[in-house]
């Protein structure tokens, strides 16, 4: 039996890049499910912030938000947004910049760890993106983060408790910096089998693909059974 191919994942909830990346993701694993020889693939996402320095109640639309971080116009800024929100149909999901409430995220990386630790990653990771970019929830304010916790199958009370004790905020700190020694300084960015790389929210078959190559290696690898 072939180990499984780990895929980390480094991504921001506040990236919409990286959601649309992790939608594509899913859909390239799901066409590569359905081979002969299918890739074993487990799927692990790590923690990055793109804007740290963000305060929790930002005020300003997502477009002045882009305008002052990037020193583009407001124009520039929106030809952007409704570039990525293009891209983002394509994928399947409906981004509403008009509802998002941009915040700083490293509550929501927090609870993604504890999710984690509870078996419930993957299911988080959904729920957040999917409340930021679609529902135009607020992320950065804890009642919220308990509320799609729960929705995500984790306890309310236990998910409150580890945003409120700031204990996996080392385990942030710790996929921060292995970002860092990756040389890694923007997201999505996938690391597959712990030697390839690959950068931006690529299209479904380009993972299929990887995956496939990779479960190729593995199979002309493995020691031949006497």
């Amino acid at each position: 039996m072939t180990d499984a191919i780990k895929i980390d994942v480094w991504s921001d909830i506040a990236c919409p890049w990286c959601y649309i990346g992790k939608r594509n993701l899913e859909k390239g694993l799901a066409e590569a499910s359905g081979d002969e020889d299918a890739p074993a693939v487990e799927v692990v996402f790590h923690s990055f912030e793109l804007s740290p320095d963000t305060p929790v109640d930002f005020h300003g639309g997502e477009a002045d938000y882009l305008a002052t971080h990037k020193g583009i116009s407001q124009d520039q800024a929106q030809q952007m947004l409704d570039r990525v929100t293009g891209v983002a149909a394509e994928a399947g999901l409906e981004y509403r910049f008009d509802l998002l409430k941009h915040t700083n995220t490293v509550k929501a990386h927090e609870l993604l760890h504890f999710a984690k630790e509870q078996g419930r990653q993957h299911e988080l990771a959904e729920r957040l993106m999917s409340a930021y970019f679609t529902e135009g929830r607020h992320l950065g304010e804890e009642d919220e983060l308990v509320a799609l916790a729960a929705d995500a199958g984790l306890d309310a009370d236990a998910a409150r408790d580890a945003l409120r004790s700031g204990r996996f905020l080392d385990a942030v700190r710790a996929d921060q910096a292995q970002a860092q020694a990756y040389g890694i300084n923007g997201v999505p960015f996938f690391v597959i089998d712990g030697k390839y790389g690959v950068s931006g929210a690529q299209p479904a078959e380009a993972f299929a693909q990887i995956v496939r190559q990779v479960w190729t290696e593995r199979s002309e690898d493995a020691p031949v059974a006497v």
